[in-house]
Protein backbone atom coordinates (compact mmCIF):
# COMPACT_ATOMS: atom_id res chain seq x y z
CA UNK A 1 0.00 0.00 0.00
CA UNK A 2 1.45 3.36 -1.04
CA UNK A 3 1.81 6.14 1.50
CA UNK A 4 -0.25 9.26 0.90
CA UNK A 5 1.59 12.10 -0.81
CA UNK A 6 2.24 14.87 1.72
CA UNK A 7 0.71 18.25 0.89
CA UNK A 8 2.73 21.00 -0.72
CA UNK A 9 3.94 23.27 2.11
CA UNK A 10 2.84 26.59 0.60
CA UNK A 11 0.76 27.62 -2.42
CA UNK A 12 1.07 31.29 -3.40
CA UNK A 13 -1.77 32.65 -5.54
CA UNK A 14 -0.73 35.72 -7.54
CA UNK A 15 2.66 36.44 -9.10
CA UNK A 16 2.99 40.20 -8.69
CA UNK A 17 5.67 41.76 -6.48
CA UNK A 18 4.02 40.56 -3.25
CA UNK A 19 3.63 36.94 -4.31
CA UNK A 20 7.10 36.80 -5.86
CA UNK A 21 8.72 38.29 -2.76
CA UNK A 22 7.03 35.68 -0.59
CA UNK A 23 7.96 32.83 -2.94
CA UNK A 24 11.61 33.92 -3.03
CA UNK A 25 11.73 34.27 0.74
CA UNK A 26 10.27 30.79 1.25
CA UNK A 27 12.44 29.19 -1.41
CA UNK A 28 15.66 30.56 0.07
CA UNK A 29 14.62 29.02 3.38
CA UNK A 30 14.31 25.62 1.72
CA UNK A 31 10.49 25.58 1.81
CA UNK A 32 8.83 23.97 -1.21
CA UNK A 33 6.53 26.54 -2.74
CA UNK A 34 4.32 26.72 -5.81
CA UNK A 35 3.29 30.09 -7.21
CA UNK A 36 0.49 30.47 -9.73
CA UNK A 37 -1.20 33.30 -11.60
CA UNK A 38 -4.38 33.32 -13.66
CA UNK A 39 -2.80 35.46 -16.41
CA UNK A 40 -1.89 33.66 -19.61
CA UNK A 41 1.35 35.62 -19.88
CA UNK A 42 3.50 37.87 -17.76
CA UNK A 43 1.98 41.37 -17.81
CA UNK A 44 4.01 44.32 -19.05
CA UNK A 45 2.23 46.73 -16.74
CA UNK A 46 4.37 49.46 -15.23
CA UNK A 47 1.82 50.55 -12.63
CA UNK A 48 3.92 50.96 -9.49
CA UNK A 49 6.88 53.27 -9.98
CA UNK A 50 9.37 51.35 -7.86
CA UNK A 51 10.51 50.27 -4.40
CA UNK A 52 10.81 52.71 -1.53
CA UNK A 53 13.79 52.76 0.89
CA UNK A 54 12.40 50.06 3.19
CA UNK A 55 11.62 47.78 0.24
CA UNK A 56 15.17 48.32 -1.03
CA UNK A 57 16.37 46.95 2.30
CA UNK A 58 14.12 43.90 1.83
CA UNK A 59 15.35 43.40 -1.73
CA UNK A 60 18.95 43.62 -0.55
CA UNK A 61 18.28 40.80 1.91
CA UNK A 62 16.72 38.71 -0.89
CA UNK A 63 19.87 39.14 -2.97
CA UNK A 64 18.39 41.16 -5.84
CA UNK A 65 19.36 44.72 -4.99
CA UNK A 66 22.10 44.93 -7.63
CA UNK A 67 19.71 43.85 -10.37
CA UNK A 68 17.06 46.27 -9.12
CA UNK A 69 19.43 49.24 -9.09
CA UNK A 70 20.72 48.34 -12.56
CA UNK A 71 17.20 48.10 -13.98
CA UNK A 72 15.91 51.42 -12.65
CA UNK A 73 16.92 54.99 -11.95
CA UNK A 74 16.99 57.54 -9.17
CA UNK A 75 13.89 59.77 -8.87
CA UNK A 76 13.87 62.61 -11.34
CA UNK A 77 13.30 66.29 -10.65
CA UNK A 78 9.74 67.37 -11.32
CA UNK A 79 9.08 70.17 -13.84
CA UNK A 80 5.73 71.86 -13.36
CA UNK A 81 3.84 73.91 -15.92
CA UNK A 82 0.91 76.33 -15.93
CA UNK A 83 -0.73 77.27 -19.21
CA UNK A 84 1.91 75.23 -21.03
CA UNK A 85 4.76 77.29 -19.53
CA UNK A 86 7.32 75.84 -17.12
CA UNK A 87 6.91 77.64 -13.79
CA UNK A 88 8.86 75.58 -11.25
CA UNK A 89 11.19 72.62 -10.76
CA UNK A 90 11.21 70.52 -7.62
CA UNK A 91 13.46 67.75 -6.32
CA UNK A 92 11.62 66.13 -3.39
CA UNK A 93 14.69 64.19 -2.24
CA UNK A 94 17.35 66.85 -2.82
CA UNK A 95 17.98 67.42 0.90
CA UNK A 96 18.03 63.73 1.83
CA UNK A 97 21.22 61.73 2.23
CA UNK A 98 22.01 58.14 3.17
CA UNK A 99 22.94 57.74 6.84
CA UNK A 100 24.88 54.99 8.59
CA UNK A 101 21.66 53.48 9.95
CA UNK A 102 19.59 53.93 6.74
CA UNK A 103 21.62 53.44 3.54
CA UNK A 104 18.75 54.17 1.13
CA UNK A 105 17.41 57.69 1.31
CA UNK A 106 14.98 57.70 -1.62
CA UNK A 107 12.89 55.34 -3.74
CA UNK A 108 14.21 53.77 -6.92
CA UNK A 109 12.17 54.23 -10.07
CA UNK A 110 11.49 51.19 -12.24
CA UNK A 111 8.58 49.65 -14.08
CA UNK A 112 6.69 47.07 -12.07
CA UNK A 113 7.06 44.47 -14.81
CA UNK A 114 10.84 44.88 -14.64
CA UNK A 115 10.88 44.33 -10.88
CA UNK A 116 8.77 41.23 -11.40
CA UNK A 117 11.31 39.97 -13.94
CA UNK A 118 14.12 40.44 -11.43
CA UNK A 119 12.21 38.54 -8.75
CA UNK A 120 11.23 35.75 -11.17
CA UNK A 121 14.88 35.34 -12.16
CA UNK A 122 15.84 35.06 -8.50
CA UNK A 123 13.08 32.54 -7.88
CA UNK A 124 14.24 30.47 -10.84
CA UNK A 125 17.66 30.17 -9.17
CA UNK A 126 15.87 28.08 -6.53
CA UNK A 127 14.21 25.94 -9.20
CA UNK A 128 10.77 27.55 -8.88
CA UNK A 129 8.86 29.03 -11.80
CA UNK A 130 5.51 30.79 -11.98
CA UNK A 131 2.62 28.67 -13.21
CA UNK A 132 0.61 30.78 -15.65
CA UNK A 133 -2.99 30.32 -16.74
CA UNK A 134 -3.88 28.84 -13.34
CA UNK A 135 -7.07 30.44 -12.05
CA UNK A 136 -8.23 29.61 -8.54
CA UNK A 137 -11.94 28.75 -8.36
CA UNK A 138 -12.38 27.03 -4.98
CA UNK A 139 -10.76 26.52 -1.58
CA UNK A 140 -11.62 23.79 0.90
CA UNK A 141 -9.87 23.43 4.25
CA UNK A 142 -9.37 20.05 5.87
CA UNK A 143 -7.88 19.02 9.19
CA UNK A 144 -4.25 19.25 8.09
CA UNK A 145 -4.30 21.02 4.71
CA UNK A 146 -6.26 23.20 2.33
CA UNK A 147 -7.22 22.10 -1.18
CA UNK A 148 -7.24 24.65 -3.97
CA UNK A 149 -9.21 23.84 -7.12
CA UNK A 150 -8.13 25.48 -10.34
CA UNK A 151 -10.14 26.19 -13.46
CA UNK A 152 -9.86 23.04 -15.53
CA UNK A 153 -10.23 20.80 -12.48
CA UNK A 154 -6.68 20.49 -11.10
CA UNK A 155 -6.64 20.18 -7.31
CA UNK A 156 -3.64 21.36 -5.28
CA UNK A 157 -3.34 20.24 -1.67
CA UNK A 158 -1.17 22.54 0.44
CA UNK A 159 -0.46 23.06 4.10
CA UNK A 160 -0.98 26.80 3.61
CA UNK A 161 -2.33 29.09 0.89
CA UNK A 162 -1.48 32.79 0.56
CA UNK A 163 -3.61 35.09 -1.57
CA UNK A 164 -1.41 37.71 -3.23
CA UNK A 165 -3.87 38.08 -6.07
CA UNK A 166 -4.72 41.77 -6.00
CA UNK A 167 -7.65 43.96 -5.17
CA UNK A 168 -10.14 41.58 -6.81
CA UNK A 169 -8.61 38.64 -4.91
CA UNK A 170 -10.25 35.29 -5.56
CA UNK A 171 -8.72 33.99 -2.33
CA UNK A 172 -10.31 36.76 -0.28
CA UNK A 173 -13.69 36.25 -1.91
CA UNK A 174 -13.59 32.49 -1.43
CA UNK A 175 -12.72 33.00 2.23
CA UNK A 176 -15.63 35.39 2.62
CA UNK A 177 -13.46 38.09 4.18
CA UNK A 178 -15.11 41.54 4.13
CA UNK A 179 -13.19 44.20 2.19
CA UNK A 180 -14.77 47.36 3.47
CA UNK A 181 -13.99 50.93 2.55
CA UNK A 182 -14.90 53.45 -0.09
CA UNK A 183 -14.36 54.48 -3.68
CA UNK A 184 -13.60 58.16 -4.18
CA UNK A 185 -14.05 59.75 -7.61
CA UNK A 186 -11.84 62.65 -6.49
CA UNK A 187 -8.55 62.32 -8.29
CA UNK A 188 -10.00 60.18 -11.09
CA UNK A 189 -7.35 59.64 -13.76
CA UNK A 190 -6.72 57.86 -17.04
CA UNK A 191 -3.37 56.11 -17.21
CA UNK A 192 -1.20 54.24 -19.65
CA UNK A 193 2.27 53.65 -21.04
CA UNK A 194 2.93 55.90 -24.03
CA UNK A 195 5.64 56.80 -26.51
CA UNK A 196 6.43 60.51 -26.74
CA UNK A 197 9.02 62.16 -28.97
CA UNK A 198 10.96 65.36 -28.30
CA UNK A 199 10.40 65.64 -24.54
CA UNK A 200 13.34 66.02 -22.14
CA UNK A 201 13.71 62.68 -20.32
CA UNK A 202 15.60 64.33 -17.49
CA UNK A 203 12.34 65.46 -15.85
CA UNK A 204 9.00 64.20 -14.64
CA UNK A 205 6.77 66.69 -16.48
CA UNK A 206 3.54 67.89 -14.86
CA UNK A 207 1.07 70.22 -16.56
CA UNK A 208 -1.69 71.51 -14.29
CA UNK A 209 -4.48 73.80 -15.48
CA UNK A 210 -7.85 74.89 -14.18
CA UNK A 211 -9.60 72.30 -16.31
CA UNK A 212 -7.30 69.30 -16.01
CA UNK A 213 -3.78 67.93 -15.94
CA UNK A 214 -1.29 65.74 -17.79
CA UNK A 215 1.71 64.09 -16.13
CA UNK A 216 4.48 62.33 -18.04
CA UNK A 217 7.33 60.48 -16.36
CA UNK A 218 10.00 58.63 -18.37
CA UNK A 219 10.01 54.87 -17.81
CA UNK A 220 13.55 53.75 -16.88
CA UNK A 221 15.08 51.24 -19.25
CA UNK A 222 13.15 52.50 -22.26
CA UNK A 223 14.24 54.93 -24.99
CA UNK A 224 10.97 56.79 -25.48
CA UNK A 225 8.50 55.22 -23.06
CA UNK A 226 6.62 57.35 -20.56
CA UNK A 227 4.11 56.84 -17.77
CA UNK A 228 1.05 58.90 -18.72
CA UNK A 229 -1.47 60.15 -16.17
CA UNK A 230 -4.18 62.71 -16.83
CA UNK A 231 -7.52 63.94 -15.72
CA UNK A 232 -10.10 62.23 -17.97
CA UNK A 233 -12.05 63.72 -20.83
CA UNK A 234 -15.74 64.10 -20.04
CA UNK A 235 -18.76 63.50 -22.22
CA UNK A 236 -21.70 65.90 -22.59
CA UNK A 237 -23.20 64.62 -19.35
CA UNK A 238 -19.97 65.06 -17.40
CA UNK A 239 -19.14 61.34 -17.29
CA UNK A 240 -15.52 60.30 -17.88
CA UNK A 241 -14.70 58.92 -21.30
CA UNK A 242 -12.77 55.64 -21.46
CA UNK A 243 -9.04 56.01 -22.15
CA UNK A 244 -7.86 55.74 -25.76
CA UNK A 245 -4.90 56.73 -27.91
CA UNK A 246 -6.98 59.47 -29.54
CA UNK A 247 -8.10 60.74 -26.14
CA UNK A 248 -4.54 60.74 -24.80
CA UNK A 249 -3.44 62.76 -27.83
CA UNK A 250 -6.18 65.32 -27.29
CA UNK A 251 -5.30 65.67 -23.60
CA UNK A 252 -1.61 65.90 -24.43
CA UNK A 253 -2.10 68.67 -26.99
CA UNK A 254 -4.58 70.56 -24.81
CA UNK A 255 -2.43 70.77 -21.69
CA UNK A 256 1.11 70.77 -23.07
CA UNK A 257 0.58 72.95 -26.12
CA UNK A 258 2.68 70.47 -28.12
CA UNK A 259 1.54 68.74 -31.33
CA UNK A 260 -0.70 65.75 -30.65
CA UNK A 261 1.27 63.52 -33.01
CA UNK A 262 4.27 63.71 -30.68
CA UNK A 263 2.43 61.03 -28.68
CA UNK A 264 2.76 58.02 -30.95
CA UNK A 265 1.61 54.99 -28.99
CA UNK A 266 -0.52 54.16 -25.96
CA UNK A 267 -0.77 50.80 -24.22
CA UNK A 268 -2.01 49.34 -20.94
CA UNK A 269 -4.81 51.90 -20.82
CA UNK A 270 -6.83 52.11 -17.61
CA UNK A 271 -9.03 54.39 -15.55
CA UNK A 272 -7.86 54.90 -11.98
CA UNK A 273 -10.21 55.57 -9.10
CA UNK A 274 -9.11 55.99 -5.51
CA UNK A 275 -10.18 52.92 -3.58
CA UNK A 276 -9.54 52.76 0.15
CA UNK A 277 -10.33 49.30 1.47
CA UNK A 278 -8.99 47.00 4.16
CA UNK A 279 -9.60 43.29 4.68
CA UNK A 280 -11.25 42.53 8.01
CA UNK A 281 -8.87 39.61 8.54
CA UNK A 282 -5.50 38.56 7.17
CA UNK A 283 -5.78 34.93 8.23
CA UNK A 284 -8.60 32.41 7.99
CA UNK A 285 -7.37 29.00 9.11
CA UNK A 286 -4.66 27.91 6.72
CA UNK A 287 -5.19 30.77 4.27
CA UNK A 288 -3.65 34.25 4.34
CA UNK A 289 -4.01 37.53 2.47
CA UNK A 290 -1.17 39.86 1.50
CA UNK A 291 -0.64 42.94 -0.67
CA UNK A 292 -3.58 44.42 -2.54
CA UNK A 293 -5.66 41.36 -1.63
CA UNK A 294 -5.57 42.71 1.94
CA UNK A 295 -5.46 46.49 1.44
CA UNK A 296 -5.85 49.08 -1.32
CA UNK A 297 -5.51 52.83 -1.07
CA UNK A 298 -4.53 56.01 -2.88
CA UNK A 299 -1.38 55.89 -5.02
CA UNK A 300 -0.18 59.09 -3.31
CA UNK A 301 3.08 58.32 -1.55
CA UNK A 302 3.74 55.19 -3.61
CA UNK A 303 2.91 52.82 -0.75
CA UNK A 304 0.80 50.14 -2.43
CA UNK A 305 3.34 47.71 -3.89
CA UNK A 306 5.77 48.53 -1.10
CA UNK A 307 3.35 47.62 1.65
CA UNK A 308 2.71 44.31 -0.13
CA UNK A 309 6.44 43.53 -0.37
CA UNK A 310 6.75 44.15 3.35
CA UNK A 311 3.68 41.98 4.08
CA UNK A 312 5.44 39.12 2.34
CA UNK A 313 8.69 39.77 4.21
CA UNK A 314 6.85 39.55 7.52
CA UNK A 315 4.98 36.36 6.64
CA UNK A 316 7.77 34.40 4.95
CA UNK A 317 9.96 33.60 7.96
CA UNK A 318 6.93 32.75 10.09
CA UNK A 319 5.52 30.27 7.56
CA UNK A 320 8.96 28.71 7.20
CA UNK A 321 9.39 28.16 10.94
CA UNK A 322 5.96 26.60 11.28
CA UNK A 323 6.37 24.35 8.24
CA UNK A 324 9.71 23.12 9.62
CA UNK A 325 8.24 22.51 13.07
CA UNK A 326 10.46 25.15 14.68
CA UNK A 327 7.41 27.00 15.98
CA UNK A 328 3.77 26.30 16.63
CA UNK A 329 1.01 27.52 14.31
CA UNK A 330 0.14 30.29 16.77
CA UNK A 331 3.16 32.18 15.38
CA UNK A 332 1.14 32.71 12.21
CA UNK A 333 -1.42 34.75 14.13
CA UNK A 334 1.26 37.41 14.62
CA UNK A 335 1.19 38.13 10.87
CA UNK A 336 -2.22 39.76 11.14
CA UNK A 337 -1.37 41.17 14.56
CA UNK A 338 1.60 43.02 13.10
CA UNK A 339 0.62 43.83 9.52
CA UNK A 340 -3.05 44.81 9.73
CA UNK A 341 -2.32 47.86 11.95
CA UNK A 342 0.43 48.84 9.49
CA UNK A 343 -2.11 48.79 6.65
CA UNK A 344 -4.43 51.00 8.70
CA UNK A 345 -1.56 53.48 9.11
CA UNK A 346 -0.77 53.32 5.39
CA UNK A 347 -4.39 54.11 4.51
CA UNK A 348 -4.17 57.20 6.71
CA UNK A 349 -0.82 58.30 5.28
CA UNK A 350 -1.86 57.82 1.65
CA UNK A 351 -5.15 59.65 2.23
CA UNK A 352 -3.28 62.58 3.79
CA UNK A 353 -0.74 62.65 0.95
CA UNK A 354 -3.60 62.63 -1.60
CA UNK A 355 -5.28 65.54 0.17
CA UNK A 356 -2.01 67.48 0.24
CA UNK A 357 -1.37 66.78 -3.45
CA UNK A 358 -4.84 67.83 -4.58
CA UNK A 359 -4.43 71.07 -2.65
CA UNK A 360 -0.93 71.64 -4.06
CA UNK A 361 -1.88 71.31 -7.71
CA UNK A 362 -4.42 74.09 -7.31
CA UNK A 363 -1.52 76.50 -6.79
CA UNK A 364 0.94 77.60 -9.50
CA UNK A 365 4.14 75.71 -8.92
CA UNK A 366 2.45 72.94 -6.97
CA UNK A 367 2.77 69.34 -8.08
CA UNK A 368 3.28 65.71 -7.19
CA UNK A 369 6.18 66.46 -4.87
CA UNK A 370 3.45 67.06 -2.26
CA UNK A 371 2.85 63.30 -2.30
CA UNK A 372 6.23 62.79 -0.63
CA UNK A 373 6.02 63.22 3.11
CA UNK A 374 6.20 61.63 6.55
CA UNK A 375 5.67 57.90 6.42
CA UNK A 376 6.27 57.38 2.70
CA UNK A 377 9.80 55.93 2.93
CA UNK A 378 8.69 52.94 5.02
CA UNK A 379 11.57 53.31 7.46
CA UNK A 380 9.57 54.40 10.48
CA UNK A 381 7.48 51.28 10.70
CA UNK A 382 7.74 48.73 13.45
CA UNK A 383 5.69 46.38 15.60
CA UNK A 384 6.01 47.69 19.12
CA UNK A 385 2.51 46.47 19.91
CA UNK A 386 3.27 42.90 18.87
CA UNK A 387 3.26 39.93 21.22
CA UNK A 388 6.68 39.16 19.69
CA UNK A 389 7.97 42.46 21.12
CA UNK A 390 7.31 41.86 24.80
CA UNK A 391 10.86 42.68 25.94
CA UNK A 392 10.64 45.30 28.70
CA UNK A 393 14.20 46.58 28.23
CA UNK A 394 14.75 49.50 25.85
CA UNK A 395 17.57 51.84 24.82
CA UNK A 396 17.36 55.57 24.12
CA UNK A 397 17.16 54.76 20.40
CA UNK A 398 15.05 51.63 20.07
CA UNK A 399 12.93 48.95 21.64
CA UNK A 400 11.62 45.52 20.69
CA UNK A 401 9.53 45.62 17.52
CA UNK A 402 11.49 48.42 15.85
CA UNK A 403 13.23 48.12 12.49
CA UNK A 404 16.82 47.03 13.14
CA UNK A 405 19.17 49.80 11.91
CA UNK A 406 22.14 49.29 9.63
CA UNK A 407 25.65 50.44 10.55
CA UNK A 408 29.06 50.25 8.87
CA UNK A 409 31.56 48.16 10.88
CA UNK A 410 34.66 46.12 10.08
CA UNK A 411 35.24 42.41 10.26
CA UNK A 412 37.73 42.26 13.10
CA UNK A 413 39.52 39.19 11.72
CA UNK A 414 40.09 40.53 8.19
CA UNK A 415 39.70 44.28 8.56
CA UNK A 416 37.24 44.31 5.65
CA UNK A 417 34.22 46.64 5.79
CA UNK A 418 31.07 44.83 6.88
CA UNK A 419 27.65 46.38 7.37
CA UNK A 420 25.12 45.08 9.85
CA UNK A 421 22.70 44.50 6.96
CA UNK A 422 25.26 42.09 5.50
CA UNK A 423 25.38 40.29 8.84
CA UNK A 424 21.57 40.10 8.97
CA UNK A 425 21.18 38.87 5.36
CA UNK A 426 19.74 35.38 5.17
CA UNK A 427 17.06 33.32 6.86
CA UNK A 428 18.55 33.31 10.39
CA UNK A 429 18.13 35.28 13.59
CA UNK A 430 21.07 37.53 14.49
CA UNK A 431 22.25 38.14 18.04
CA UNK A 432 24.36 41.27 18.52
CA UNK A 433 26.39 41.54 21.69
CA UNK A 434 27.55 45.08 22.44
CA UNK A 435 30.47 45.12 24.86
CA UNK A 436 33.03 42.50 25.88
CA UNK A 437 30.82 41.33 28.73
CA UNK A 438 28.41 39.69 26.26
CA UNK A 439 30.92 37.15 24.89
CA UNK A 440 29.74 34.30 27.10
CA UNK A 441 26.09 34.96 26.32
CA UNK A 442 26.80 34.95 22.57
CA UNK A 443 28.53 31.58 22.80
CA UNK A 444 25.75 30.09 24.91
CA UNK A 445 22.95 31.29 22.63
CA UNK A 446 24.76 30.09 19.48
CA UNK A 447 25.40 26.68 21.06
CA UNK A 448 21.76 26.35 22.07
CA UNK A 449 20.33 27.19 18.65
CA UNK A 450 23.01 26.30 16.10
CA UNK A 451 22.51 27.63 12.58
CA UNK A 452 19.23 29.28 13.57
CA UNK A 453 21.19 32.08 15.27
CA UNK A 454 24.34 33.87 14.18
CA UNK A 455 26.01 35.68 17.04
CA UNK A 456 28.37 38.65 16.71
CA UNK A 457 30.21 40.64 19.29
CA UNK A 458 30.26 44.36 18.46
CA UNK A 459 33.06 46.32 20.09
CA UNK A 460 35.41 49.24 19.85
CA UNK A 461 38.80 49.10 18.18
CA UNK A 462 41.24 46.92 20.09
CA UNK A 463 38.55 44.96 21.90
CA UNK A 464 38.06 41.21 21.34
CA UNK A 465 34.98 41.15 19.09
CA UNK A 466 33.67 39.96 15.72
CA UNK A 467 32.70 43.39 14.39
CA UNK A 468 34.73 46.48 15.13
CA UNK A 469 32.61 49.60 15.53
CA UNK A 470 35.51 52.06 15.48
CA UNK A 471 33.37 55.03 14.42
CA UNK A 472 30.63 54.14 16.91
CA UNK A 473 27.87 54.04 14.29
CA UNK A 474 26.42 50.75 15.54
CA UNK A 475 26.45 51.86 19.17
CA UNK A 476 24.78 55.13 18.20
CA UNK A 477 22.11 53.50 16.03
CA UNK A 478 21.21 51.02 18.75
CA UNK A 479 21.45 53.51 21.60
CA UNK A 480 24.16 51.59 23.45
CA UNK A 481 26.69 53.45 25.59
CA UNK A 482 30.43 52.83 25.09
CA UNK A 483 30.78 51.04 28.46
CA UNK A 484 27.44 49.23 28.32
CA UNK A 485 26.99 45.48 27.76
CA UNK A 486 23.78 44.70 25.90
CA UNK A 487 22.26 41.93 23.77
CA UNK A 488 20.00 42.72 20.82
CA UNK A 489 18.21 39.86 19.03
CA UNK A 490 17.24 40.67 15.42
CA UNK A 491 14.46 38.70 13.75
CA UNK A 492 14.83 37.22 10.24
CA UNK A 493 12.79 40.15 8.88
CA UNK A 494 15.28 42.62 10.38
CA UNK A 495 13.17 43.84 13.27
CA UNK A 496 14.30 43.81 16.86
CA UNK A 497 12.88 40.83 18.73
CA UNK A 498 14.47 41.34 22.12
CA UNK A 499 16.75 43.67 24.05
CA UNK A 500 18.47 42.08 27.05
CA UNK A 501 21.34 42.54 29.45
CA UNK A 502 24.54 40.52 29.16
CA UNK A 503 23.41 38.34 32.08
CA UNK A 504 20.01 37.67 30.51
CA UNK A 505 20.98 35.09 27.89
CA UNK A 506 18.28 32.84 29.30
CA UNK A 507 15.72 35.35 28.03
CA UNK A 508 17.24 35.15 24.54
CA UNK A 509 17.19 31.34 24.55
CA UNK A 510 13.64 31.26 25.87
CA UNK A 511 12.54 33.78 23.24
CA UNK A 512 13.94 31.66 20.42
CA UNK A 513 12.55 28.47 21.86
CA UNK A 514 9.21 29.97 22.76
CA UNK A 515 8.23 31.81 19.59
CA UNK A 516 4.84 30.45 19.89
CA UNK A 517 5.56 26.77 20.25
CA UNK A 518 2.06 25.93 21.29
CA UNK A 519 -1.39 26.97 20.28
CA UNK A 520 -4.22 25.80 18.12
CA UNK A 521 -3.30 24.17 14.82
CA UNK A 522 -5.15 26.84 12.90
CA UNK A 523 -7.59 29.61 13.53
CA UNK A 524 -11.01 29.54 11.91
Amino acid sequence: MCAATPPLPVLVVGAGPTGLTLAVDLARRGIAVRIIDKSAGFPRTSRAKGPNPRSLEVLEDLGVLGAVLAAGAAPLPMRKYRGGVAVADAEPFADQRPTPDAPYDRPHMMAQWRLEEVLRDRLAEYGVRVGLGAELVDLAEGDASVTATLAGGERVEASYVVGCDGGHSAVRKLLGVPFEGRTDETGLMVCGDVEVEGLDRGFWHQWFDEDGAVMLCPIPGTRSGWWFQAGPELDADGAPLPPSLAGFRRLFAKHTGLPADRLTRAALLSTYRVNERLAARYRVGRAFLAGDAAHVHSIAGGLGMNTGIQDAYNLGWKLARVVRGQAGPALLDTYEEERLPVAEQVLDVSAERLRATLEAIERPGGGLDAAVGPGTNGLGGGYRWSSLAASPRTTPRLRAGDRAPDAPCRDTATGAPRRLFEVFAGPHFTLLGFGTGTAGALREAAAAHGDDVRAYGVGAAGEPCDLTDAAGHAHTAYGVGPDEDLLVLVRPDNHVGLVAGADEVKAVIEYLGGIPSSGTECRS
